[in-house]
């Protein structure tokens, strides 16, 4: 009998840590800083990626220099040591539902509920561990339960393992549409 690979392998706690720690800062001034916040989504809903990279380096110089939008969220990519292998973090709202929007109260919201499982990544080795062995397991259950130790808010209506990552799903009652939260392996 021939084993399936595993398609989450890839994920390791220096990978969540490495991610956390150079996107921690962003989330933090998304969440703190209004302005900030409403410049970021004008980039986003315009797909303007110099306006997003001089943003991004205002507040995470070491964040990667590799991202993207598609006018509803935007993509920050950090490069593997094996060629044409990404790690990306995010947040859109999923394709086929809007085109050039981008809610920044919305995205304020998220990032304030993100940002205590960003620091727990970031400063938890322990944690890291135990996030991305359950993410290679593919135990969406104890992804779910770790996640929801940090992510603290009922608009987080579900967390989900792809691409040896994950995915959350959040639905705000003062929004006309879901918005992800994404950290996933990208292959080019």
């Amino acid at each position: 009998m021939v084993k399936r690979a595993n398609r989450n392998r890839w994920i390791t706690a220096n990978i969540l840590i490495g991610v956390s720690r150079a996107m921690l800062p962003f989330y933090k001034a998304i969440a703190l800083n209004p302005k900030y916040a409403a410049r970021w989504s004008k980039a986003v809903k315009s797909a303007n990626l110099a306006q997003m990279q001089k943003l991004l380096r205002l507040v995470s110089p070491s964040a990667s220099k590799e991202f993207g939008s598609n006018g509803i969220g935007y993509f920050i990519s950090f490069s593997l040591p094996r060629a044409n292998d990404y790690f990306t973090n995010g947040t859109t709202i999923p394709p086929g539902s809007v085109q050039f929007f981008f809610e920044t109260r919305v995205h304020r919201s998220i990032a304030r509920s993100v940002v205590p499982l960003y620091r727990k990544m970031a400063t938890s080795r322990t944690f890291a561990q135990a996030l991305a062995k359950s993410i290679r397991s593919s135990d969406t259950k104890a992804v779910s339960r770790l996640i929801r130790l940090h992510v603290n808010t009922p608009a987080l209506k579900s967390v989900s393992i792809e691409n040896s990552g994950f995915a959350l799903l959040f639905d705000y009652k003062f929004s006309k549409y879901p918005y992800r939260n994404l950290l996933f392996r990208d292959v080019n």
